[in-house]
């Protein structure tokens, strides 16, 4: 038989022992190094969601500032209209001239809105304005236009039946006519 020294076989027993080792030993870090991955796509997780749940607490917390424009009853609604020109340097329009059309007081669920309505076909859109007791009304044209065109409307003397006020209008900025405005509610 062949005599093994003690020495030897201790040495083996070792090797084997410190080869195996290692092996778990890597395997031990893969999965640290997997488990550190995992933490990480968790955190990440965590983090996007404190950040969503702050934005719903912000959005909740937000007061709603769209404001829903619409006209008073007494005010809202089509009426009769009869414009008379009462003074004026413009060659387009001449002192006497009167205009009867429907104005409709309506809006767009953003802003007050004036229709100008003759014969069924929308003539003019005034942008509106109501202060306390008084209606602001303006209309320009377009830098394409062929005349640079502005109104303003100012209607002051509001009662259920009837509104009362002037227009003016600018031509070219040389030019200015104005005229008496009184609108009626029709009778249903």
């Amino acid at each position: 038989m062949i005599k093994i020294s003690p020495f030897i076989l201790l040495f083996s027993f070792l090797l084997i022992i410190s080869c195996n080792d290692k092996e778990k030993s890597q395997q031990l870090t893969d999965r640290e190094n997997k488990l550190l991955e995992k933490e990480k796509e968790f955190a990440k997780k965590e983090s996007e969601y404190q950040s969503l749940i702050k934005m719903r607490d912000s959005i909740f917390a937000q007061k709603d500032s769209i404001q829903i424009m619409k006209w008073p009853s007494e005010i809202s609604g089509l009426w009769s209209g009869k414009v008379i020109c009462t003074e004026s340097n413009c060659s387009d329009y001449v002192v006497g001239d009167q205009r009867i059309d429907n104005w409709e007081f309506d809006s767009d669920s953003t802003q007050l809105v004036t229709k100008i309505i003759n014969n069924n076909n929308l003539v003019r859109l005034y942008t509106a304005k109501l202060d306390q007791q008084e209606i602001k009304l303006n209309y320009k044209t377009d830098s394409t236009a062929k005349k640079n065109v502005e109104m303003n409307v100012i209607l002051n003397e509001i009662t259920p039946n009837k509104i009362r006020g002037t227009r003016s209008i600018t031509v070219d900025k040389n030019c200015l006519a104005k005229f008496s405005v009184e609108l009626t509610r029709p009778s249903k």
